[in-house]
């Protein structure tokens, strides 16, 4: 076990550099998340645990092959972004996963244009509670290995794919795959969500600020509607997402 106390160690610095910058994570390829339960969704899942820091006295449950770092609370605080530390924190290296040629699977999920950190991590929860097989991202999402992202999504980002795409490879995509894309979207022509065959399909939603974008829109075999009081003109992000994960699923 390694005692660290300044805050201009190297690992230190690394921390603070990967909670804050998205194009930090991508130049050394590792994410921060914070928690003993996701630690444990980590090491579960087998993802690659670089470091892990905590306080004096914390069980980690890491095997000793990882690199275990303990540090003074106000150090740890100071590198935490949740108000309430929770005693440890660890790297973890993202996981590289190239587009594939095609998609096996018979649920999955487009988002396209989300920005919203904990949408985009609440979605990944709700899709690996209902057994969808995997999160594509376009238009400029949220980073899915950022701080608020992780952490919403309470270890389903160690369990589901997340893919980052364009339009035109979005497209191909699903083309090859044989899966029809169904975009959640305000038309006149939108069907009723639960009228929608969801055997096999992928599901679109995009902010709740300006709906999906036109080139998504374009690849859509079909709009659905969710039914709600004419009060409400639209639903937050994941909350649509929920609700058309929760009908395909059931």
């Amino acid at each position: 076990m390694e005692r660290i106390t300044s805050r201009q160690n190297p690992l230190v610095q690394q921390i603070r550099k990967l909670n804050i910058s998205r194009s930090g994570r991508r130049t050394e390829g590792l994410f921060v998340g914070e928690g003993p339960k996701l630690l444990a969704e980590a090491l579960c899942a087998g993802m690659e645990v670089a470091a892990v820091v905590g306080s004096a006295g914390v069980r980690t449950g890491c095997p000793p092959t990882i690199r275990r770092v303990e540090v003074p609370e106000d150090l740890l605080k100071s590198l935490s972004t949740t108000e309430t530390p929770q005693g440890v924190l660890f790297t973890c290296r993202v996981p590289v996963l190239p587009v594939p040629e095609t998609l096996p699977g018979r649920r999955y999920v487009v988002l396209d244009g989300v920005q919203d950190p904990g949408n985009v991590g609440t979605v990944l929860r709700t899709l690996d509670a209902f057994d969808a097989d995997g999160l594509l991202l376009t238009g400029g999402c949220a980073d899915p290995f950022g701080p608020k992202t992780v952490r919403a999504s309470m270890g389903a980002v160690f369990r589901r794919p997340v893919w980052s795409v364009t339009p035109e490879e979005l497209g191909d995509l699903l083309r090859r795959s044989g899966i029809p894309l169904y975009g959640a979207a305000l038309r006149p022509d939108a069907m009723d969500a639960r009228q929608a065959d969801y055997s096999r399909c992928a599901l679109a939603i995009g902010s709740e600020g300006r709906g999906l974008s036109r080139e998504v829109l374009d690849l859509c075999d079909k709009t659905v509607l969710i039914p709600m009081s004419p009060r409400c003109e639209s639903l937050n992000a994941a909350i649509a997402a929920a609700v058309l994960l929760w009908e395909s699923w059931r």
